[in-house]
């Protein structure tokens, strides 16, 4: 095995491995927005809250909610548009076309159109990530509001 087939291999594995990993973190935090927002209507709906803290709570939950519209784009399937590699090319293959192009080393094409969607993913998991907070601090700043009764 080549220095060069042995870089490609790492190189694929990778990405893959980020690829994979941005989708861990974007199922957590969609779990956790998701626990929020369950929070977030529990308490607005078993207590009286002053205008104010309704005001705030109600921008954070809608910041919450375009926070978990960036996750679920993070983790929405990706086949890679009009020229797919790997495994989305190969379904539109037949077994002898198949056998065709995994006689080619496509590895760079297929780590350059992985890349891509990685840095798309990790874009949007940093965007949701951002807008996480922003809601975080909406409910803190709500729940305050509530709790010394501001009106």
């Amino acid at each position: 095995m080549s220095f060069q087939d042995t870089a490609l291999t790492a190189a694929h594995a990778e990405v893959k491995a980020e690829l994979a990993r941005t989708d861990t973190k974007a199922s957590l935090l969609l779990a956790f927005t998701g626990a929020m927002l369950a929070g977030a209507w529990t308490v607005a709906t078993s207590v009286h809250l002053p205008p104010a803290a309704v005001a705030f709570g109600a921008a954070g939950v809608a910041v919450l909610l375009a926070a978990a519209t960036y996750l679920l784009r993070t983790v929405r399937p990706n086949l890679g548009g009009a020229r797919p590699q790997g495994f989305p090319k190969w379904a539109t293959l037949t077994p002898d076309e198949i056998r065709d192009a995994l006689s080619e080393d496509d590895r760079p094409a297929h780590i350059a159109a992985l890349s891509r969607i990685a840095v798309a993913k990790f874009a949007r998991l940093q965007r949701a990530i951002d807008l996480t907070c922003v809601a975080g601090a909406l409910l803190v700043v709500a729940a305050v509001v509530a709790w010394l009764g501001v009106a």
